[in-house]
């Protein structure tokens, strides 16, 4: 009599980096500046997170256009895009290295039932139905609860009356997110 033994892992749910996560939160706090400049060692600092990996995002936010980064004594970070012009769904996808949440999906599969798996079809569903929904907002979305995040980031950031404009066009017309 054969016995047949299945590895079986442990259940996961998507689940997005770090890398992705501090992205999004430095591009709403450099959001939620406006025109002001920031540093990484204010966002590191805010957000409590190391100061390399901050770093890191910032370098390939910056590659990717949606942060501008002025050096020199005066120079800083700040939004490259206005916030209605960053969708969420993008960036996750330009900062995730894959979206391959289960094997079959990745170039080094194994799995022999890959080519008839029911499941395989049901996971590139939910992972299109997730990316879906990150498409339908927008930085400006995140921002939209703007008085409860400077009051929750009140430590690091001390909000102007006129605050956030984004009057320097680069590209995308002057717009304000109050």
């Amino acid at each position: 009599m054969a016995v047949y033994y299945f590895l079986i892992s442990p259940i996961q749910f998507m689940q997005l980096t770090d890398y992705s996560d501090y992205s999004l939160r430095v591009l709403t706090y450099l959001g939620l500046k406006g025109e002001k400049l920031a540093t990484i060692s204010e966002i590191a600092e805010c957000y409590d997170i190391s100061r390399n990996h901050i770093v890191k995002v910032v370098h390939r936010l910056g590659q990717l256009g949606y942060i501008e980064t002025l050096r020199g004594k005066n120079g800083g970070l700040r939004l490259a895009r206005s916030p209605e012009a960053i969708n969420v769904g993008e960036v996750i996808r330009h900062m995730e290295a894959s979206m391959d949440i289960v094997e079959c999906f990745g170039e080094n599969n194994l799995c022999i039932i890959s080519p008839n798996c029911v499941l395989r079809t049901a996971m590139n569903e939910a992972l299109s139905a997730f990316l879906a929904v990150l498409d339908g907002y927008t930085l400006a979305d995140l921002l939209a609860p703007q008085r409860h995040l400077w009051k929750r980031l009140s430590h690091t950031l001390v909000p102007d009356s006129s605050r956030p404009k984004y009057s320097i066009n680069r590209g995308n017309p002057p717009k304000n997110a109050d």
